[in-house]
């Protein structure tokens, strides 16, 4: 984002690039599951959450996503109190947050989860333009096999840069 600002004593250029600043992200989800399709969706979270995300307490490892009464719910993710003192007494850690979805996505996420084999993940959290975003991946577990055949090309791979 680029624009052209006047100040006081004349014109200034000003480049600001806005990146997606990664908050948490689920390494693991990769390794166990083969990502078919990945969707953005926002969050809903209170506003003492959101400053305990923004400094980056936040663990989605373990989470998963639920479709429930035409809504997506982020289900077991982890999100310590920014300041223990000012926190409500009834808080609750891993409570499930609802996902922030269009109907059409949310009507598209649970037409795939009617073959037992699909699983929604999350896969990281971001921020965007100042806003949490998650990242939600549409995929299928792998087999012991084929988490083998992933570790024995990551280790050829690694070998192949060494020399």
């Amino acid at each position: 984002m680029s624009g052209l600002f006047y100040f006081l004593d004349g014109p200034y250029t000003v480049s600001m690039d806005i990146a997606n600043t990664t908050i948490a992200e689920n390494r693991r989800a990769r390794f166990d599951y083969e990502i078919k399709e990945a969707i953005e969706a926002g969050i809903e979270l209170a506003g003492f959450e959101v400053k305990s995300v923004k400094g980056g307490a936040f663990q989605i490892a373990g989470a998963h996503v639920l479709i429930r009464g035409g809504e997506a719910w982020l289900v077991n993710a982890h999100i310590p109190p920014y300041q223990m003192k000012n926190m409500p007494n009834d808080y609750e850690e891993d409570r499930a947050r609802r996902l922030l979805l269009s109907r059409d996505e949310i009507v598209q996420l649970a037409g795939t989860l009617k073959d037992k084999s699909i699983h929604i993940i999350p896969l990281r959290a971001y921020l965007k333009h100042g806003y949490i975003k998650i990242e939600v991946g549409i995929g299928r577990s792998r087999r012991k096999s084929d988490k083998r055949e992933a570790i024995k090309k990551r280790t050829h791979s690694r070998e192949m840069r060494a020399e």
